[in-house]
């Protein structure tokens, strides 16, 4: 019998090779592609547009010079000859090659967010209703007017039009009502205040179809079950920026009527206005835009009068109209109508925002009278309802210098006020079930004081009852060890147990104490070592939710300290109380780290370990090791708010070591619970930017800010 044959040697799997990555622009380029994937109708529309520009010679040439511009033009002479085909030729071409810096950014813009928000078949519906809507309204508005022998219909009844801008302006007035509030009654406010100052002050036929576009999209979003929103009466601050923003455009038309003649559906314009009387009115529009803005009552009564004193003067103009023509002052009543009308019909707007909206115009002109109306809390008022009620691990520093303490209900919040920005610092100390109602209060007050509300560092309880409409953004994290069951045992601890170890080694013992009674000669040491660490950074010590030497004498406030044989100190560290309700202290909050430059090394994980073991032995439940400013969860998403606040915290951090601090508190092996700053909109953000400087930065100067500025940036 032969052999059977020997078995091939079993072959080892060939694993594919890793496919190479492509190239960082390759990649960008993928990204951009799959991102303009979403737009495909936007897409298309703009190319048909270009195409059509380019095979026509319309880039270079106006379409109206084109002897076929009336076989493809919509309006009512087309519609007369039955040329209803150009309905569906309009929308493809630009009139004029100028028209193309508004034409494309607007179809861009309205198409290309109505796309990304309804899909590409919804705003392809959208615009061709909304072009419908434009070219067959202006048409019939103009075919009803120019029968009653108005000059401007007459006139304008004669024109053609072309271009995609009704259909754009459709889609964008519906993918604004998806916006939250209060942006979507701005965007609204903007386009409606856009068509009536084309309608009014330019008047021509593509200002018609837009004003009728305007008004019916704004009119069927509004009742659309899909685009309805709850109805309300707008905020104080709304209000104040309806009264900004309309005396804005008053001095804005002011300009446009002295530079620009026009034919509106009020007449004809020559510009004949003298520049100083406008230059006058615009530095007057302008001071009391200002005044609006902040809710002064002073801007506000002005403000009426300015209004109530336009309309006088179009009323009486209006009623001698006649005597005036007899007695040979006017020889058109046209050039009447045009100078005042156009701005009373504006004037008479501003007017009712004012009166409807009185109640947001209440702020005293003195800063000094600028004051909250609920009542003022002295410091030991507030404290003495934070042992009440308990509060927050950041609560005991409402007790510092700079804040000031209102009553909301039966609680408290402290705020500091900068920048005209009024900023409470953590929770509110009250009741946990009324937290909202004290946050509304809060909000309330600040703003009929004339200040913008935010609240800073405050916790995920806070943020589930922010007032209605508001943002919020993690600002830090706060940083907890459990006392109950510590002990330094195992691996994770090991740089923890070799501080201790090292310090007995060297001699190093701990004390805590209360800075306030020890003798002198251990406070100067406290301050000269304070006073080397803040001489380092180039800046002044932050304040606000930092604390000082100052606040570590507090009575109240423990401090932990290591000393040598020789009684020189090492490093210190402070802690706050945090109270629990019924004036029971549940826990401390590390505020003042300080070392010596020339001491023990590993000094702060030292005391901290030791501060942590003495508090589990009295029975604490827990130490907050506090949250470092601007340091995000790492698992959190970023939003656009998210991203300013890295870039000035990546800013900051050679300067104050924020993020150095924070990695330093891991060896502790925390727990993490997020801090929040609330505030109404991004709007305010510039400001509230502001205002968080100078809170935590107050005697830094500006040039401070910009050479320490610069050192971290080198």
């Amino acid at each position: 019998m032969s052999e059977p044959p020997a078995k091939a040697a079993p072959t080892e799997p060939v694993e594919p090779a890793e496919r190479p990555e492509p190239p960082k622009a390759v990649r960008a380029l993928l990204r951009a592609l799959r991102w303009l994937a979403q737009f495909p109708f936007t897409i298309a529309l703009v190319a048909v547009m270009i195409v059509i520009a380019i095979l026509t010679g319309t880039h270079i040439t106006p379409l109206a010079r084109l002897p076929w511009y009336h076989d493809v033009a919509t309006g009512l002479p087309a519609f007369k000859q039955g040329h209803w085909w150009t309905l569906g030729t309009s929308p493809w071409f630009i009139a004029h090659p100028l028209r193309v810096i508004g034409a494309l950014p607007l179809v861009v813009g309205g198409v290309g967010w109505a796309e990304a928000k309804f899909g590409s078949l919804r705003a392809l519906g959208l615009f061709l209703a909304g072009h419908l809507v434009g070219a067959l309204g202006a048409a019939g508005t103009l075919a009803l007017a120019s029968h009653n022998g108005w000059p401007w219909a007459a006139q304008v009844s004669r024109a053609l039009d072309v271009g995609p801008a009704s259909g754009a302006i459709a889609c964008l007035v519906f993918a604004m009502s998806t916006l939250p509030s209060p942006w979507r009654l701005r965007a609204r406010y903007a386009v409606v205040a856009w068509a009536a100052i084309g309608l009014l002050y330019v008047g021509k036929i593509v200002n018609v179809e837009h004003a009728i576009v305007v008004g019916i999209a704004l009119l069927v979003s509004g009742l659309l079950p899909a685009f309805r929103h709850p109805a309300g009466r707008p905020t104080v601050r709304e209000w104040r920026l309806l009264g900004f923003v309309g005396l804005i455009v008053i001095g804005v038309v002011e300009v446009f009527a002295l530079l620009i003649p026009f034919n509106s559906p009020l007449g004809q314009n020559d510009p004949v206005t003298p520049t100083a009387d406008v230059i006058i009115d615009l530095v007057a529009i302008a001071i009391l835009a200002n005044g609006v803005r902040l809710g002064l009552r002073l801007a506000w009564i002005a403000t009426i009068v300015f209004a109530c004193f336009n309309l006088a003067t179009a009323a009486i103009a209006t009623v001698f109209l006649p005597q005036a023509l007899d007695l040979g002052l006017l020889d058109e009543p046209g050039i009447l109508f045009t100078s005042i009308l156009p701005s009373s019909v504006l004037w008479l707007a501003q007017l009712i925002v004012m009166l409807l909206g009185r109640g947001a115009f209440r702020v005293p002109l003195l800063h000094s009278r600028r004051t909250f109306a609920a009542r003022t809390l002295t410091r030991t008022e507030a404290l003495d309802r934070l042992r009440e009620f308990g509060g927050g691990n950041i609560s005991w520093m409402i007790g510092w210098p700079d804040n000031r303490h209102i009553a909301v209900g039966s609680g408290v919040i402290a705020y500091q006020a900068h920048a005209g920005v009024a900023i409470a610092l953590g929770d509110p100390i009250a009741p946990k079930e009324q937290f909202g109602i004290a946050l509304d209060e809060f909000a309330r007050s600040a703003e009929h004081a004339g200040f913008v509300p935010c609240v800073f560092s405050a916790s995920a309880l806070s943020d589930e009852n922010r007032p209605a409409g508001w943002r919020s953004a993690v600002i830090a994290e706060d940083t907890i060890v459990d006392l109950p069951d510590l002990a330094f045992t195992g691996k994770r601890w090991n740089s923890v147990r070799t501080s201790i170890n090292r310090a007995a080694r060297e001699g190093i013992e701990f004390r805590m104490c209360t800075l306030a009674d020890e003798p002198w000669s251990v406070l100067a040491q406290v301050r000269a070592i304070s006073e080397q660490w803040s001489g380092d950074k180039g800046l002044p010590e932050m304040r606000f939710t930092l604390g000082t030497v100052e606040e570590a004498r507090d009575p109240e406030t423990r401090v932990g300290i290591a000393v040598d044989a020789e009684g020189s100190l090492h490093g210190i560290t402070s802690w706050l109380p945090v109270y629990g309700p019924g004036g029971q202290i549940r826990g401390w909050t590390l505020d003042l780290m300080r070392r010596r430059d020339d001491g023990f090394g590993p000094v702060m994980e030292y005391l901290i370990a030791e501060s942590a073991k003495h508090f589990a032995e009295a029975g604490y439940e827990f130490v907050s090791l506090s949250g470092a400013p601007l340091v995000r969860p790492e698992q959190e998403d970023p939003g656009p708010v998210d991203f300013v606040l890295d870039r000035l915290s990546e800013t900051l951090e050679p300067l104050y070591g924020f993020r150095s601090l924070h990695f330093f508190k891991r060896k502790f092996h925390p727990r993490h619970e997020p801090l929040y700053m609330l505030y109404r909109d991004e709007g305010d953000l510039p400001r509230i930017a502001v205002a968080l400087t100078r809170a935590y930065l107050p005697d830094a100067t500006l040039r401070d800010l910009a050479s320490s500025a610069a050192s971290a940036r080198s």
